[in-house]
């Protein structure tokens, strides 16, 4: 039961300019792709074939012996579900119950925006800045390389990839300029508001 990669909801050429078909073209198309088949090669033959990738990443996570496992499958994983949190249309403040819980947890929108931005400029190398919610409360969280809220039992309700191959093509070593114009451009509140509402 190999895991495949989900479609773009969007065109390569649709983020930009604040990410470009190039940088969607390498990142989803060939970084992408690489965790999702070193994931499949690695679980091919063995009874973590047949469980979901959520569950392997959440069995492996802390075995030594299956490192590999781990590190690719969680790595498709967020990939996953970092594209689903991009839109073309995105940006601006989310609005519902997920912007009053925002208000209450954060202060303001402005203050998560902040605490947002500096996970993510402040991450150090490869890694991740997400939006969790974390028994009840939410929390701004920043991940290193492969590693995943999931394990922490966190949900997540948006990430933002500060890899490298993310953003070097179109920012070079600007990482804040990268991470302002995701948040302020790209980040996609209903699909966020979508996994605040599946987890209350």
């Amino acid at each position: 039961m190999a895991y495949t990669q989900p479609a773009l909801a969007y065109a390569e050429t649709a983020l930009e300019p604040h990410i470009s078909a190039k940088t969607i073209s390498f990142h989803y198309g060939k970084h992408h792709v690489a965790y999702i088949n070193n994931y499949n090669n690695l679980v091919a033959g063995t009874p973590m074939d047949s469980q979901s990738i959520e569950e392997v990443i959440l069995a492996v996570a802390n075995d030594p012996q299956k490192v590999g496992i781990f590190n690719n499958g969680a790595q498709a994983w967020n990939h996953s579900f970092y594209w689903n949190c991009l839109s073309p249309n995105g940006g601006g403040t989310p609005t519902g119950p997920l912007a009053a819980k925002i208000d209450a947890d954060f202060g303001s929108f402005e203050k998560f925006r902040e605490e947002l931005k500096n996970a993510a400029t402040t991450q150090f190398g490869s890694g991740w800045a997400w939006l969790v919610l974390d028994n009840g409360t939410l929390k701004v969280v920043k991940t290193g390389n492969a590693q995943t809220p999931l394990t922490g039992g966190q949900v997540p309700i948006l990430t933002i990839d500060v890899w490298e191959h993310a953003y070097y093509l179109d920012y070079q070593n600007r990482r804040p300029d990268y991470v302002s114009a995701i948040i302020d451009n790209l980040l996609d509140w209903e699909f966020a508001a979508r996994n605040f509402a599946a987890a209350n």
